[in-house]
């Protein structure tokens, strides 16, 4: 980062805590259908916390994992760890239990705060470098493990600890939270990519000051103090933390986590109760709803004749986009959507129908934003323009029309990978450019195309670039194919799909008559792509696809699969 961006960027935990002095009695964290927290909830248990981290020995620098289910007591965790000046690492619940212990032992982490579904699950024995570890299920984080008396003494005199630092009222005024600088390491986070194993990407404070000073930009004309928002993703993981917590309590929102399994059904329903003002989604969560409640109703007889007279089209366009709006709670101004590619056809039908959703762009490297553009710039097929205080470029002699690597540089950009100065050498270079990984290219105006992954691009017999995720995205529109990976052995591809058994017996398919249409779908999918492109064969698999939290399949735990 120049030394001009360093003296522009402020302290993320003082604008935290202007927000917290400034909404003190503003509802903040609420756990759907349970507890809310307001601003000045959250303040007082921020600083039993600090209390509990000071006591147990905890210094500035020093790392604190959280690993649990979304809840407000994860999140106030996770704050009281920032504005204390410890380091965070956010552990995503559904790690195998193996990779949780290896994850808080490679992170050094002296305490751990964790969820009730998850600590009957991992084994305290084999995480021998932790002091401590403590609920973040329950009101006032009780003791799970204590191997100091230091830690034990913390717990145990909480309340007369903090009784004698606040004698009087604790108010607004008391609050005085680690003033931090920019290149000051906020947050490792492990990666939950879909080529390999977890990193630990060290994000310092300028990475979250941007990205939340980001979202103030695009969103503080829409989302007042006070407004709903839907917490679906992960906290654990970049894209929810940045865009459906940090934000809102900068801003003064409400926010409410879902805290059980995001299916159609209970986002739904939670959209429908809270009215959320900006949606945060991923693109399976829009295409699932798109092609469960909305394509059956458009391709009946009427609706389809409708839709080819003129006349009527405007008006039925109209009702279907009226009908998504209700599904989000009719009350949000956008829905951006991240995390992985959208599926072509549903992009086609929601542009169509006018739709205010937007895709962007990002990596937890960059923690996370890279590109974005609002609803009614957006451009359909690319992933928006560089966010502001980024750059991108295209790794290629013809960016406009040759794909080469996405690179990225700004002040969103990590330190690098902890203990991993190797990775870091090969993703961060000497000038700054983070190398993503990505394929793209990018247009005149400045709009970026991703094209695919430079890990996952096939090279076809005679030499020829083969993107799997196009190939994918149009198999992934034809008949009864749920989901999909396409891999290649020797010199051939092969489709791997996976059929909801749901869709299959409501359409009254015996195993025949569904291994007749998957032949079908290969004739029809191998005549709208490249000869040097086109499948061998499908292979159904009985099972969903195994998936990192933000809904990406894991595509390298497929590469073997025997077809």
């Amino acid at each position: 980062m120049t030394e001009q961006q360093n003296r522009l960027c402020p302290s993320f935990n003082l604008y935290l805590q202007q927000s917290i002095q400034d909404h003190w009695d503003l509802d903040a964290l609420t756990d759907y259908g349970a507890q809310t927290f307001r601003y000045k909830d959250v303040a007082r248990i921020i600083e039993k916390v600090h209390i509990i981290l000071e006591a147990s020995g905890v210094e500035k620098g020093d790392k604190v994992a959280i690993c649990g289910r979304n809840s407000a007591r994860w999140g106030i965790a996770f704050l009281a760890t920032l504005t204390y000046g410890a380091v965070a690492v956010p552990i995503l619940h559904e790690f195998h239990p193996e990779q949780i212990h290896d994850l808080v032992n490679h992170s050094e982490a002296k305490l751990l705060f964790v969820g009730d579904q998850v600590w009957p699950k991992i084994d305290a024995d084999k995480m021998p470098g932790l002091e401590g570890v403590f609920s973040n299920s329950t009101d006032e984080y009780k003791i799970l493990v204590a191997r100091t008396d230091k830690v034990r003494y913390a717990r145990e005199n909480l309340n007369r600890l903090f009784g004698e630092r606040y004698p009087m009222n604790f108010r607004a005024k008391d609050i005085a939270y680690h003033v931090d600088m920019p290149e000051e390491l906020a947050v490792l986070n492990y990666t939950s990519g879909t080529t390999s194993n977890s990193k630990g990407v060290m994000l310092p404070y300028r990475s979250l000051w941007s990205n939340v000073e980001f979202a103030h930009q695009v969103y503080d004309s829409h989302v007042n103090p006070g407004d709903n928002i839907v917490s679906i993703l992960p906290t654990a993981h970049m894209y929810g933390m940045a865009f459906e917590f940090l934000y809102e309590m900068t801003r003064g929102a409400h926010v409410t986590f879902l805290g059980k399994t995001p299916s159609p059904t209970v986002m739904l329903k939670a959209f429908s109760d809270l009215k959320p003002k900006v949606v945060i989604a991923v693109p399976l969560l829009i295409e699932k709803i798109v092609r469960k409640a909305i394509f059956p109703k458009i391709k009946a007889p009427a609706i389809r004749l409708a839709l080819m007279t003129p006349l009527l089209r405007d008006r039925i366009k109209m009702q279907i986009r009226r009908k998504m709006q209700n599904a989000f709670g009719d009350n949000f101004f956008e829905i951006i959507v991240g995390g992985a590619a959208m599926n072509q056809d549903i992009e086609i039908f929601l542009k169509g129908i006018g739709f205010n959703y937007t895709i962007g762009y990002g990596a937890t490297e960059c923690a996370p934003i890279i590109c974005y553009a609002p609803w009614d710039q957006f451009r359909q097929g690319s992933c928006g323009k560089a966010a502001p205080r980024m750059e991108v470029r295209i790794n290629s002699s013809d960016p406009q029309h040759i794909p080469g690597e996405i690179l990225a540089r700004g002040m969103n950009v990590m330190l690098g990978y902890y203990k991993n100065d190797e990775a870091t050498a090969a993703t961060l270079d000497k000038d700054g450019w983070y190398h993503t990984g990505d394929l793209g290219i990018i247009d005149s105006e400045g709009n970026v195309f991703i094209k695919g992954r430079s890990k996952n691009m096939l090279l076809g017999a005679n030499g020829q670039n083969i993107y799997p995720e196009e190939i994918e995205d149009k198999l992934s529109s034809l008949p009864y194919v749920s989901e999909c990976v396409v891999i290649q052995k020797g010199d051939k591809l092969y489709g791997l799909v996976y059929s909801d058994p749901d869709e299959v017996r409501k359409g009254g398919l015996s195993a025949d008559a569904l291994n007749r249409q998957m032949d079908a779908n290969l004739q029809e999918l191998n005549t709208i792509i490249p000869a040097y492109a086109r499948l061998t064969a499908l292979k159904m698999v009985p099972e969903e696809f195994e998936k990192t939290p933000k809904k990406s399949i894991k595509r390298y735990k497929y590469m073997n699969y025997e077809v």
